[in-house]
């Protein structure tokens, strides 16, 4: 089960996650959103599409842009339309 975690808390943890260049796109239904709040950033992937940010809060810590997800991926990455990443000190452990 890949789990990810910052700041003592569980973000989230699947056995269903999609590898994608390295990175583990959790399933919606398996992150602790709690944890997330909205940001305004996005980026672009050439193949990928545009991806959405969500800052990551536990006890009043804050990671900005830690976490992010593709709402409308290209049809390529159509996969990991939702599933939620993580970088920026987040640990993920397969």
């Amino acid at each position: 089960m890949a789990t990810a975690r910052w700041n003592g808390a569980v973000l989230a943890e699947s056995d269903h996650c999609r590898i994608v260049e390295g990175n583990y796109y959790f399933p919606p239904e398996s992150v602790h959103r709690e944890y997330l709040k909205p940001s305004r950033a996005r980026s672009r992937c050439f193949w990928k599409g545009l991806a959405s940010y969500y800052h990551i809060e536990v006890d009043g810590a804050r990671n900005q842009d830690a976490a992010w997800y593709y709402p409308a991926p290209s049809w390529f990455a159509r996969r990991i339309k939702n599933h939620v990443a993580f970088w920026n000190g987040v640990a993920v452990e397969p």
